[in-house]
């Protein structure tokens, strides 16, 4: 079954065209373009016509490649900035006339369980000689951090606690480091303050800290992995189901924080819509392993987009 998933974000948009078996999911085509849908939602509470109009243009792109791919069916999803917008109908209405689908604005816990399947199909796999599991234990964390909020899923098989907060990598820039590029030590107290103020209400709802295995997924989690792993360019097939340690998160994020915005463009595996944002981005990620206690980041380039496709198959 050759299927479409749109996942519209905060920062980015992207899409998957993808073959579905009963146990497999293999790629035809996946697209990310950096639109920023979420700019100024967080002060504002509406859609500014400038993005809205960003995001229609790189969505009839998408549209012409699942006729090409002859995708039979597609599902829209939008998250956080367009739960958060006053007049998020013109976005609804703008995305039915690209796509003829109506477009589902899911809930955090939705967003969630979708980001869970993602990022967890496939990734443990049975020895052939003994069919035992090889690869990370569960239960896992799996951590989405996107542009306006931040999702936590506790599972083994499926989902089994889940929450999503209001921490995301272009909420906080917008924020608070507004007036100052690399942030003041003010900027960075602010942030830190919001992360953690986050993490209490994750902690008292979901057992983060049973789990065995953390699991990052979105831009932020793999640029950090992509500056950790010194590579020459962005390459997802060398990011997918890399594992950081803690030590060098740790480094990443700092280095990342005290970069100029010229200094950060000039990284190889940098994407230009994520310059200005992925300080945050790589502070809520170090802050979670600090705080929780993992030794290590388990990276995955699959995520909420792989799991709208299971969806669709299902």
């Amino acid at each position: 079954m050759r299927v479409a998933a749109v996942d519209c974000g905060t920062n980015s948009v992207r899409l998957l065209v993808a073959d579905v078996g009963e146990s497999d999911l293999a790629d035809v085509e996946r697209r990310m373009e950096i639109v920023r849908l979420g700019q100024g939602v967080d002060r504002t509470g509406r859609l500014a016509p400038e993005a809205l109009e960003r995001t229609f243009a790189a969505m009839r792109g998408y549209r012409e490649l699942i006729d090409l791919h002859g995708a039979t069916t597609t599902r829209v999803v939008a998250t956080s900035a367009t739960r958060d917008a006053a007049n998020r109908q013109e976005f609804t209405d703008g995305v039915r006339e690209i796509f003829g689908v109506e477009p589902e604005v899911v809930s955090g816990s939705e967003e969630a369980e979708l980001s869970f399947t993602g990022a967890t199909r496939g990734l443990v796999r049975l020895s052939p000689e003994t069919e035992v599991p090889q690869g990370p234990l569960p239960p896992y964390l799996v951590v989405d951090i996107g542009g306006g909020s931040t999702e936590f899923v506790v599972g083994s098989e499926h989902a089994e606690a889940a929450l999503s907060v209001d921490s995301g990598c272009v909420r906080l820039t917008e924020r608070h480091v507004a007036d100052g590029d690399p942030p003041s030590a003010g900027a960075l107290g602010a942030m830190v303050a919001d992360i953690e103020a986050a993490l209490d209400r994750v902690e008292d709802k979901v057992p983060v800290r049973e789990a065995h295995t953390l699991v990052g997924l979105a831009g932020s989690v793999t640029t950090v992995a992509a500056v950790a792993l010194g590579l020459p360019a962005y390459l997802p097939e060398r990011i997918h189901h890399a594992r950081v340690p803690g030590e060098q998160v740790h480094e990443v994020t700092r280095r990342l924080l005290a970069m100029t915005h010229e200094e950060r463009a000039a990284l190889p595996v940098m994407h230009p819509g994520r310059v200005d944002v992925i300080g945050a981005g790589a502070l809520i990620l170090d802050r979670i392993v600090q705080r929780f206690g993992f030794a290590q980041v388990v990276v995955s380039e699959h995520d909420i987009l792989d799991g709208i496709a299971w969806s669709i198959a299902e």
